[in-house]
């Protein structure tokens, strides 16, 4: 069990990494900085349906201002957005590459991030790849396992708790509406 409360809507709760893991790739601080300083963010894996999780996601991240590459070997466009076949064809600079296949299809997208030099790579809710994730960091890349984008941004920046989430802090800021 993590270290929050024991409720089951314990946004800590369920990771198998450890204390010392978590430290390293579920830093509060370093999400919150992610979160601020990413514009551009290439989704590898970022299905054209909108039932799956990517697209939600995707969908949720281009509503709140951030710029969506996907990347899909399989779709030529999802969200408005030109689709690439793999990261080495994306001709911009991305901020963030969010990861959303097998851990075990992993490290040669690892690969790929540190050739473009990519600064953040972001391994979604339960993609946990520790051999890769320590190649990506030991090459100067900031890591993050095991955590959703959208569900870290709605924690820090609002509205995570009206959805009934324990999200750890405590603030009289309220949700901005759109």
């Amino acid at each position: 069990m993590g270290s929050g409360t024991g409720l089951s809507c314990d946004i800590s709760l369920n990771t198998v990494l450890n204390e010392e893991q978590r430290a390293i790739y579920q830093n509060p601080a370093t999400i919150q900085r992610i979160l601020d300083e990413s514009k551009t963010i290439g989704i590898y894996g970022l299905s054209a349906d909108p039932q799956k999780a990517s697209y939600f996601v995707a969908s949720y991240l281009k509503a709140h201002g951030y710029r969506i590459v996907p990347i899909n070997p399989n779709a030529t466009e999802i969200l408005g957005e030109k689709c690439y076949p793999d990261i080495a064809s994306v001709p911009d600079k991305l901020d963030m590459l969010d990861i959303f296949r097998r851990a075990s299809d992993v490290p040669p997208l690892i690969d790929a991030a540190i050739e473009k030099k990519i600064p953040v790579v972001w391994l979604q809710l339960r993609i946990i790849n520790l051999p890769a994730a320590e190649k990506a960091r030991a090459a100067g890349l900031t890591v993050i396992l095991d955590k959703c984008v959208k569900m870290e941004h709605g924690r820090y920046k609002g509205g995570l708790n009206f959805a009934g989430m324990n999200t750890e802090i405590i603030s009289a800021r309220r949700e901005k509406k759109a």
